[in-house]
């Protein structure tokens, strides 16, 4: 029974790896829009047989980010404005979930850590160094969202980690909402320390928002220089 358990264990994991590794690659662009998915050459780059990928492809389907074509098989889908407005509307319904933990839990060591990151960012930003400053953006998010200590919620957050650092480099690569977003982080430090819950929520929610429309901005952009 126990030698069972173990294989139905490593093949959930098997599954979980391939869906896990061809998300990843979608969304970051590794894998183009368009790109037909075909099971024999991918179960051979992933070493895997082709039952666990067709587990992940189905995955992948009901995330919108492969459709099964007629005659075409499984091709990778773009990102549709829809799909941002939904991505960018469960983000900020769960961090508006943490938002009073985060104000309630802050300490000395916390504001410290974000003010660290942000120095380093400030570098980046009068560098133009948008890879540093990309990277530097997610921690200083992940650091300010682990403040809360909601377990859970972080969960649901990273789950969406892939959706978020692909819309980072969207926005960051904007000169305009870049400069406003790092003057944006820095009021955040501030509002934390005033342990003001309305101020840091009003704030994070515009700052999502300008984010959301640079995205679809972009995305709107590149529809029509396609056509």
């Amino acid at each position: 029974m126990k030698a069972e358990v173990e294989q139905v264990k490593a093949s959930k994991a098997i599954r979980e790896q391939a869906y896990e590794t061809l998300k990843h690659a979608i969304i970051m662009g590794e894998i183009p829009v368009g790109t037909r998915i075909i099971e024999t050459q991918y179960s051979k780059k992933l070493h895997i047989s082709r039952t666990p990928l067709r587990e992940a492809l189905r995955r992948l389907e009901q995330d919108g980010l492969v459709e099964y074509r007629e005659r075409k098989g499984v091709t990778v889908s773009a990102f549709t404005l829809d799909d941002i407005e939904e991505i960018f509307m469960i983000r900020n319904a769960l961090m508006m979930l943490i938002v009073p933990s985060m104000v309630e839990n802050v300490n000395d060591e916390h504001i410290e850590k974000l003010r660290e990151i942000l120095l380093r960012m400030d570098v980046s930003q009068n560098n133009q160094d948008v890879k540093a400053l990309a990277v530097q953006n997610r921690e200083f998010h992940r650091t300010l969202e682990h403040i809360s200590d909601k377990k859970r919620i972080l969960r649901a957050i990273d789950s969406q980690e892939d959706y978020i650092i692909r819309f980072s480099e969207v926005t960051i690569a904007s000169i305009v909402r870049r400069s406003n977003a790092h003057e944006e982080h820095h009021h955040m430090v501030n509002l934390l320390i005033e342990r003001d819950v309305d101020g840091l929520s009003g704030l994070i929610k515009q700052h999502l928002e300008e984010s959301k429309e640079t995205c679809l901005q972009a995305v709107q952009e590149r529809k029509n220089s396609k056509e």
